[in-house]
C-alpha cells in the first residue's frame, strides 16, 4: 500500500471516492468470474480534470492504472492483477450527456454514460444511436469505444469505431487529448482518436466522445426459419436488395441454441420451431406489410420455410428477448466454452458445419450453441458439457483444446478469434499465435511511444514479450 499516493489521491478526488480493502471487491472481478485481482485502491474521479490528476499522480509513483467502465467485458480487460500494486480508475461518475445535436446528428457524452441512457438521449431528440447489445443496460460508452464494441447493428452502421467523430482522452502521463470535434471532414493528419478506440485502455483513458446519430423511425422485425444455415446468407442478400439496403440487423440462431433457451427459460415463448432461425430488422419507410411480402417471395423460392412479422413494438421486443437470452440460458445450464469468431460472410455456413463436426468428433455428446450477428460474419460458437457431465470440470479439462480447434479453424478461413469482445487478458496468447507479426510489432511501438513504462492497463491486449533464447 502506497500511503503517500493514497493521500494525494484523496486530495484529488475526495475521500469518499478512494476505495480500499473490502470496498474494492466488486471492481476486482470480471463479468465471467474468470479473473480475480486485488487493487491498491479504486478511484472514482468525477470529471476529466480529476482523471488527469489521478493518472498524473500514478505516473509519478510508477503505479499501474486499470480503466474500468461497466465491467461487462468477456476477456478480463478491465481487471487488476493480484499484486495489490495497481489501481482501478472507474469512470462511473463521468455519466453526463453533454450535448445532443439533432441537426448535426451528433451526441456528446462522457465515458461513464450507460449505453441505454445514451440511446434514450438520442431517441428523446428523435434520433437513433444504433450501437446496441445485450449488455446495454449496464455497459458504458467508454468501454464500448475502448473495445470497439460491435453488437446488433454493425451490418448497417458499423462498429463503435465507425460511429465516433470525436474523442477526449487522458494520456499515460496525465495530459489530455482534446479532440471532441463533431466535424465529419477534417483532413489534418493522423486520425488520433482511432489509436484509442479498440486499444482497451492500454494507450490512455477515454473520458468523452462525440458519436454519430441517425434519423429515427419505425423498426420492422421478423423471425424466419430457413432450411439450412447456408440459406441464411442467401436470404440476407435478397433482403438487402429488396429493401434498398435497409437491413440493420440480421441474426442467426441454430435450433440447438434455442433449445437451451427453452430448457433454461421455459416461460419465454419462442416465435417458431425449426432447425435454423434468423431474426431480421429493417429500418426506414418499409412497412411490416412490405417485409411480409418479401418473406412470402422467399418462401415461394424455398429459401424460407416459415416466417412471422412483429405486429407491434411489444412483439418486436419479445423476438429480441429470445435472441438475447441465449447467453443467459448457457450460464443457467452450467456455462459454456465461449468463442467470438468472425469469418468472411460466404464462409460462415461452412465454418459452422466444420466446427460442429470437429466438436462432436472430439467431444461426443457436447452441446453446441451456434448463434450470432451473421450479417457481419460474426458467429458465437459456444460449447456446453454433455449431459450428466460436470460443467465446470468439462470447461477446465476440455476448454483449452476445444478453443484451440475452433480458433485454428477460423484462422484457416482467414477469420478472427475476436470479432467484437476484444483481447484483454484472456486472448493475448491468441494474438501472439495468429496476429500478423508486423502488426503486433507496430502495436508494441505505439505502446512504447505513448506508455514507455507500461503503466496504462498493464498486461492487457499485447502479448507478453518472450525472453530471448540463450
Amino acid at each position: 500500500m502506497n500511503a503517500a499516493l493514497l493521500r494525494e489521491l484523496v486530495a484529488d478526488v475526495g475521500a469518499s471516492h478512494v476505495l480500499t480493502g473490502a470496498d474494492c471487491a466488486r471492481y476486482e472481478t470480471d463479468e465471467r468470474q474468470l479473473f480475480h485481482g486485488r487493487a491498491m485502491a479504486v478511484l472514482r474521479p468525477g470529471n476529466v480534470a480529476e482523471v488527469s490528476a489521478v493518472v498524473t499522480r500514478c505516473a509519478a509513483h510508477g503505479v499501474g492504472v486499470v480503466p474500468q467502465g461497466g465491467n461487462t467485458g468477456y476477456c478480463g480487460g478491465a481487471t487488476v492483477d493480484a499484486s495489490g500494486r495497481q489501481v482501478v480508475v472507474s469512470l462511473e461518475r463521468l455519466n453526463r450527456v453533454l450535448a445532443v445535436d439533432p441537426v448535426g446528428h451528433t451526441l456528446t457524452v462522457e465515458a461513464g454514460v450507460v449505453l441505454a441512457d445514451a440511446q434514450a438521449a438520442a431517441a428523446a431528440a428523435g434520433r437513433l444511436l444504433p450501437l446496441a447489445m445485450g449488455s446495454q443496460g449496464s455497459c458504458q460508452i467508454g468501454g464500448n469505444l475502448a473495445t470497439n464494441a460491435g453488437g446488433l447493428a454493425v451490418l448497417k452502421y458499423g462498429t463503435a469505431r465507425d460511429l465516433t467523430l470525436g474523442l477526449q482522452a487522458v494520456l499515460p502521463d496525465g495530459r489530455v487529448l482534446e479532440r471532441l470535434t463533431a466535424l465529419r471532414k477534417d483532413n489534418t493528419g493522423y486520425d488520433l482518436k482511432q489509436l484509442f478506440i479498440g486499444a482497451e485502455g492500454t494507450l490512455g483513458i477515454i473520458t468523452a466522445a462525440v458519436l454519430k446519430l441517425f434519423p429515427g423511425g419505425a423498426r420492422h422485425c421478423a423471425w424466419a426459419i430457413v432450411p439450412k444455415a447456408a440459406d441464411a446468407v442467401a436470404v440476407l442478400a435478397r433482403l438487402r436488395a429488396a429493401t434498398d439496403d435497409g437491413v440493420s440487423s440480421f441474426e442467426y440462431m441454430a435450433g440447438e441454441a434455442l433449445a437451451l433457451v427453452a430448457e433454461a427459460l421455459p416461460a419465454l415463448r419462442q416465435p417458431l420451431a425449426g432447425a435454423h432461425h434468423v431474426l431480421v430488422e429493417v429500418l426506414g419507410e418499409q412497412g411490416s406489410e412490405r417485409l411480409a411480402a418479401i418473406l412470402e417471395s422467399l418462401v415461394a423460392d424455398g429459401l424460407v420455410t416459415d416466417a412471422v412479422v412483429a405486429q407491434n413494438e411489444a412483439q418486436r421486443q419479445a423476438f429480441w428477448r429470445v435472441r438475447e437470452s441465449i447467453p443467459a440460458a448457457e450460464k443457467a445450464l452450467g456455462g459454456s466454452v465461449k468463442h467470438d469468431i468472425s469469418v468472411p460472410l460466404n464462409d460462415i455456413a461452412r465454418y459452422a458445419e466444420d466446427a460442429t463436426r470437429a466438436i462432436l468428433a472430439g467431444w461426443p455428446g457436447a452441446r453446441l450453441s451456434l448463434y450470432g450477428h451473421v450479417g457481419d460474419g460474426n458467429l458465437h460458437c459456444n460449447v456446453l458439457a454433455p449431459a450428466a457431465t460436470d460443467p465446470a470440470a468439462f470447461r477446465r479439462d476440455a476448454g483449452g483444446a476445444i478453443s484451440d480447434a475452433l480458433h485454428a479453424l477460423a484462422h484457416r478461413y482467414a477469420g478472427s478469434f475476436s470479432a467484437e469482445h476484444g483481447v484483454g487478458q484472456l486472448k493475448r496468447g491468441l494474438l501472439a499465435r495468429y496476429g500478423d507479426p508486423v502488426a503486433v510489432a507496430l502495436m508494441r511501438q505505439v505502446k512504447a511511444a505513448l506508455d514507455p513504462r507500461d503503466l496504462m492497463n498493464p498486461g492487457k491486449l499485447l502479448p507478453a514479450v518472450e525472453a530471448p533464447q540463450p
